[in-house]
């Protein structure tokens, strides 16, 4: 941002000031701060627009054109870094399209570059997450195959992961965007990443797992017969946290459902990793314990669920305990959600009516 840009940090402070209605009674704003605030609220959306129209204007320039420049791949990451902190907001993510932006951003999916390519994954994610409508411009101009095909095949696995996020946010609450993933072989692509060396990708990929055997029970059949439920199991011994307890997660969602038989509950395999990972959480400390909250309570459910009868867990009294009372946080969103997005999404869900707009101009 430039160095002659609004002032933010008085802005926020300001800001933060007449913001505490519990303890402090609302009072009538002054003409002269209600001016100063307009004024700065306008001056900082007509610079980010403008700023955003320059960036858009230069994604549009052939690579050769940028070279003769002397423009490094560092000064085009630097670049989308700035459009990404721009799109952060849902409104500017979703004039990015109107100005002419969203086209070059996506032609970056295919950039020499690697780390271009990866750039662009990541800005689309800010751009399409909790955001229907950038969803939807973003499925019209066709970016889905560029994604997948990164996805799948790319030769560098940054670039792969960067691109499975924006999948994963792109089909989120978005039927058609789940389709066109089912259609395309996605889930083959989900397989592929499970058994890959990379724990971010992994992550990433069992992260949108998760979702999906949540929202169709269908997809459970499809994730059965491509062979998913041993790679979870596999997966659910791994040295990381995480990986074990979003492979899980998946497993829980595929036994869920006993008459379709989905997990194959007399698998030796699956009692084999549960009795391990019970024998390996009954000796640990207290301290390591209480970091695998959730690994505890998962193994707990799916024994029970599997073998009706209570685990030895929960016979030690390990499923709960009392450093359990404060509730855990949760890491899977915090890990996937820019938490202003995720504010802003979840306050739209919670009105029925529309919210009154800020206007930041003269009426036309």
């Amino acid at each position: 941002m430039a160095n002659n840009g609004p002032n933010w940090d008085g802005l926020l402070k300001w800001s933060l000031s007449h913001s505490d209605v519990a303890s402090s009674p609302s009072r009538r704003l002054s003409e002269e701060d209600r001016q100063w605030f307009m004024e700065a609220m306008q001056g900082h959306t007509i610079d980010s627009i403008s700023r955003m129209k320059q960036i858009s204007q230069i994604m549009k320039m052939p690579e050769q054109v940028l070279d003769s420049q002397g423009v490094t791949s560092d000064d085009l990451e630097g670049m989308l870094d700035e459009l990404q902190e721009h799109v952060e907001s849902i409104d500017l993510a979703n004039d990015l399209h109107s100005i002419g932006g969203l086209v070059p951003l996506l032609s970056y999916l295919k950039n020499s570059n690697a780390k271009i390519r990866a750039k662009s994954a990541d800005v689309l994610t800010t751009v399409v997450q909790n955001n229907p409508r950038s969803q939807q411009l973003v499925m019209e101009a066709n970016a889905f195959e560029p994604l997948l095909t990164n996805f799948i095949s790319d030769p560098d696995i940054r670039v792969r992961t960067k691109a499975l996020g924006a999948i994963s946010s792109l089909i989120r609450n978005n039927e058609p965007g789940i389709i066109a993933f089912r259609l395309a072989n996605g889930y083959a692509g989900l397989r592929d990443a499970l058994v890959s060396d990379t724990v971010r990708f992994q992550r990433k990929a069992l992260n949108l797992i998760h979702y999906l055997l949540r929202e169709s029970n269908s997809d459970c059949k499809i994730f059965r017969d491509l062979g998913f439920p041993r790679i979870l199991i596999h997966l659910a011994s791994n040295q990381d946290l995480e990986v074990r307890e979003f492979a899980l997660r998946g497993l829980l969602e595929l036994a869920r459902e006993e008459s379709e038989r989905n997990l194959d509950r007399a698998d030796v395999k699956l009692r084999q990793l549960l009795e391990e990972r019970t024998r390996r959480i009954i000796a640990m400390s207290d301290e390591d314990l209480n970091a695998v909250r959730e690994e505890r309570e998962l193994v707990d459910t799916l024994w029970t669920m599997c073998y009706d009868e209570p685990s030895q867990l929960r016979e030690r009294g390990l499923v709960y305990l009392p450093c359990d009372d404060e509730q855990a946080p949760d890491v899977v969103n915090d890990r996937f959600e820019p938490p202003l997005r995720a504010w802003a999404a979840r306050r739209h869900d919670e009105t029925s009516e529309p919210p009154v707009p800020l206007l930041l101009g003269p009426a036309q």
